[in-house]
């Protein structure tokens, strides 16, 4: 597969995900469009970045997608008249550092039984959770910052009184 297709692929099947978390959460029926093509879009932006930047740039990646999602997010709040959060959060549940999660504990249970070689199994235990959490840390930053800093410029038929 060649790497424009690949992505594309991937970002189809990221987005039929995160449009599977909205259905879940009872997402009104007028922002199912809009969430795909906003997961679709931070698909891309996530496997484009780990494909052409870095294939170990995982929080690069996640902060950047979900800042894209958290700017998209705005805009296409007022396109389809919902909440900016529901057209942010499921987007970004794909973007959870499931497998780094799992080898933190799974490294954490191999500590704990006494394994032969205790300081790789402590070094990639560290590594993956420092990973884990920045990655977490990553796509909260990149969802909040969006919406606190346009958020207020954004708001309709805002009106000042100035005496």
């Amino acid at each position: 597969m060649t790497i424009l297709p690949e992505i594309l692929f991937k970002s189809f099947w990221f987005a039929t995900a995160a449009l599977g978390f909205s259905i879940l959460f009872n997402s009104p029926p007028r922002a199912l469009a809009a969430i795909w093509l906003g997961a679709f879009i931070t698909g891309f932006v996530k496997f484009g970045i780990l494909q052409w930047v870095s294939p170990d740039a995982y929080v690069l990646a996640s902060f950047l997608a979900a800042l894209s999602i958290g700017v998209l997010s705005i805009p296409g709040a007022h396109w389809r008249h919902v909440p900016p959060v529901i057209l942010a959060i499921p987007p970004v549940i794909p973007l959870m550092p499931g497998v780094f999660a799992y080898k933190t504990m799974m490294g954490l249970t191999r500590l704990t039984n006494e394994s032969p070689d205790y300081t790789t199994t402590l070094s990639e235990t560290i590594h993956f959770g420092a990973l884990t959490v920045f990655i977490v840390l990553a796509l909260a930053l990149g969802v909040s910052i969006p919406m606190h800093v346009l958020r207020a410029s954004s708001v309709k038929n805002l009106r000042f009184r100035l005496k």
